[in-house]
C-alpha cells in the first residue's frame, strides 16, 4: 500500500469559494478567521471567542496583521514578518507542498483581503477567501463552534515580493509621472476631504483617483463578477504603473484583490496610506 500524501487542494487561481465549498473541505484547509472593528477593537476576538467558523482559527488585526504604529509609517504598518511567520507555523500553514488558506471575516473581505495579500507577499498563493463571509455561512444553515483548534507546527518559509511595496518617498518621486495611476480606496467624502473619521488631517494624496474598496462587492458582501471587475478596472489597462492606498494599508488589500480577481496586472501596495502620508503635513 502506497503512504504517499495525496497533493494539497490548489488554490492559486481560486479566488473565492462558496460557504458549502468550505464545509465540505473543512478537514483539507487551514480555516482563517480575521473579523475586527476599528471602532471597537476587541470585537474581532469577542465575536470569534463566541462562534466561528469549526477549526478556524482567529488572527487580529492590531495584534498579528500590524505593528504598533509610530509618529509616521501609518496606523496599522505591516507586522514584524518574522513575528508574522511565526504565527503562521502556529496555524501549520507549510510552503512545501502549500497548505490551502480559506479567510473569512464579516466585512465584505476589509480585513480578509489584507491577509490575502500578505500570505501572496510572502510567496504562499495557495489561499482564497470566503464567498460572503461568516454571514453567508451562517445563512446557507452551517453550524459555528466556540472551541480553539490547538496550535500546530508548520514550515512556512517566507519568500517576500519586495517591489509590491512603496513608501512615501517612492510616492512622492513618481505619483506625477506620466503613466503613473495612484488610486484612493476610501470613500468618496474622504477622498475629498468632507470627512475624515479616523486621522488628523482631511485630505487625499494629490492627483490621486478614488476607487472605493466596497465598490468591488454586493451590499450582501458577495464579489462581484470577473466580468464586472474587469470593466470597473478597465482605466489600469492604460496606466504603467498602479499604487494603491488607503487610509493605513487594509482596505486596499480589497482593491487589489480584486483587480487579480478582474485578470488585471496588481497594482502596488502604499501601506502607510493617507495615515502616514498626512503625519508629514
Amino acid at each position: 500500500m502506497s503512504t504517499a500524501l495525496e497533493p494539497p487542494i490548489d488554490l492559486t487561481s481560486v479566488y473565492i469559494v462558496s460557504p458549502q465549498w468550505l464545509a465540505d473541505n473543512l478537514d483539507a484547509v487551514i480555516v482563517i478567521d480575521c473579523r475586527f472593528s476599528l471602532p471597537e477593537p476587541d470585537l474581532g476576538q469577542q465575536q470569534y471567542d463566541a462562534g466561528h467558523i469549526p477549526s478556524a482559527y482567529y488572527l487580529d488585526l492590531n495584534r498579528h496583521l500590524s505593528s504598533a504604529g509610530q509618529e509616521h509609517g501609518g496606523r496599522h504598518p505591516l507586522p514584524n514578518w518574522s513575528k508574522f511567520v511565526n504565527n503562521l507555523n502556529l496555524l501549520g500553514i507549510q510552503s512545501s507542498p502549500p497548505t490551502p488558506v480559506v479567510i473569512y471575516d464579516a466585512s465584505r473581505f476589509a480585513f480578509a483581503a489584507r491577509l490575502w495579500w500578505m500570505l501572496r507577499y510572502l510567496g504562499h498563493d495557495n489561499v482564497t477567501l470566503l464567498e460572503g463571509g461568516l454571514n453567508a455561512w451562517v445563512e446557507a444553515g452551517l453550524s459555528l463552534s466556540n472551541e480553539t483548534p490547538r496550535p500546530q507546527v508548520g514550515r512556512f518559509v517566507p519568500e517576500p515580493q519586495a517591489n509590491w511595496i512603496v513608501d512615501i518617498d517612492y510616492i512622492r518621486q513618481h505619483k506625477d509621472n506620466l503613466g503613473t495611476m495612484v488610486i484612493d480606496s476610501r470613500s468618496a467624502d474622504r477622498f475629498r476631504g468632507e470627512r475624515e473619521p479616523i486621522d488628523p488631517i482631511a485630505g487625499s494624496i494629490p492627483g490621486s483617483v478614488n476607487y472605493f474598496w466596497q465598490d468591488i462587492s454586493t451590499q450582501a458582501g458577495a464579489l462581484k463578477s470577473a466580468e464586472e471587475l474587469a470593466n470597473h478596472w478597465r482605466a489600469v489597462d492604460d496606466a504603467d504603473e498602479v499604487i494603491v492606498y488607503c487610509g493605513s494599508g487594509v482596505t486596499a488589500c480589497v482593491n487589489l484583490f480584486s483587480q487579480v480577481v478582474a485578470g488585471k496586472s496588481m497594482g502596488k501596495l502604499y501601506p502607510g496610506g493617507w495615515s502616514d502620508w498626512c503625519s508629514y503635513l
